[in-house]
């Protein structure tokens, strides 16, 4: 059965969600991390202090403050992301003059990723703003910024519509755009040329090929505990695989290796593009919830007058330990999803 463009973007938004669900499961205590030592460098001293800290303020629940919105934020980025991924691949194949079944160059795919995400931006924005602000109520509370409070979902959600009306959800909005559409460009060129590199004169798409069947199995039924134990063989196998190439060994890596290796390259070329814009944003949708913030420009120059310009990076580490397994993840559930239900259709 031939899909028609409804089809194909409503398994690109399914998939997409898949992903999202996924990034944020692996990767929730260090953006967590990430977003305290952007938004308050001077309280800690690196990643150890500010991981101790956070347990012995809050406890471990601590680690996981803004789950929620992370993974409505993540499944609502990338369902939009992905599926404004396909129809901009169309858009690119149309203005360079191409068939609309060819294959395209790695560069023309990284172009269609950051058209898609100006898009996924307006979704992405709102939520992450609630997010930010449970992630580092604390520090605000105990800096006397804003009066102690509950910190739930639903009362950030409501002193936003108090304050500000709806309006008020889009604060750092340029920023978030300003770092996700160059952002997207070197995560999915990042991403496609390691695809590239590891099918090594294949099509990149037999990449993961045997994902599915060796994920659920050749009757296409999956039990939780199947699941879980290969996902954690994968994880080691790619552990494995960057130990050895460590020590000057190297080969190149099957199944689903290659996908979250890919995935990983495309989340740090990422994230040390854009990292400075992000923290920028960052201060912006918390700090507003003591008052009027400043906007990018003067926000971007007030941190690097008084703080100095390594200040942009606070928290850069867990940033870069977070980005391997969180966009690894992402890619190999957006990956196995989308094969599994082409193949289903495909089936009909």
């Amino acid at each position: 059965m031939k899909s028609n463009p409804a089809v194909q973007a409503a398994i690109d938004l399914t998939a997409g969600a898949a992903g999202g669900t996924a990034c944020v499961l692996t990767g929730q205590p260090f953006d967590t991390m990430k977003v305290k030592m952007q938004t308050f460098p001077e309280l800690y001293r690196g990643l150890t202090d500010c991981c101790l800290k956070t347990y012995s303020q809050v406890g471990f629940r601590g680690f996981y403050k803004g789950t929620s919105p992370a993974l409505i934020a993540n499944i609502a980025e990338n369902s939009v992301l992905f599926m404004c991924y396909g129809f901009c691949q169309q858009v690119v194949r149309k203005v360079a003059g191409l068939d609309k079944q060819a294959k395209l160059s790695d560069l023309q795919n990284a172009a269609a990723g950051s058209f898609a995400s100006a898009f996924a931006a307006l979704v992405l924005c709102p939520t992450e703003l609630v997010k930010c602000r449970l992630q580092t109520m604390y520090e605000m509370e105990t800096s006397g910024k804003i009066a102690k409070s509950q910190n739930t979902v639903w009362s950030v959600i409501k002193s936003v519509l108090r304050k500000d009306g709806p309006l008020g959800f889009y604060h750092g909005l340029s920023s978030t755009l300003l770092r996700e559409v160059p952002g997207y460009f070197f995560f999915f060129g990042g991403y496609e040329l390691s695809r590239s590199f590891f099918a090594s004169g294949r099509s990149k798409d037999e990449l993961g090929k045997r994902v599915c069947t060796t994920a659920v199995g050749y009757d296409g039924v999956c039990s939780l505990k199947v699941w879980f134990l290969w996902t954690l063989r994968v994880a080691l196998s790619s552990l494995h695989w960057w130990l050895h190439l460590a020590q000057g060994s190297f080969w190149m890596p099957e199944g689903p290796v290659p996908l979250v290796l890919s995935g990983g390259v495309g989340g740090i070329c990422l994230w040390l593009a854009v990292y400075p814009v992000d923290c920028i944003k960052s201060r912006i949708q918390v700090l507003s919830m003591s008052g009027k913030q400043a906007g990018f420009i003067r926000t971007f120059i007030s941190v690097v007058k008084n703080e100095g310009i390594m200040a942009l990076y606070s928290g850069l580490k867990p940033t870069m330990i977070r980005a391997f397994p969180a966009n690894g993840a992402l890619f190999l559930a957006y990956e196995y999803s989308r094969k599994l239900m082409m193949s289903q259709l495909e089936a009909y």
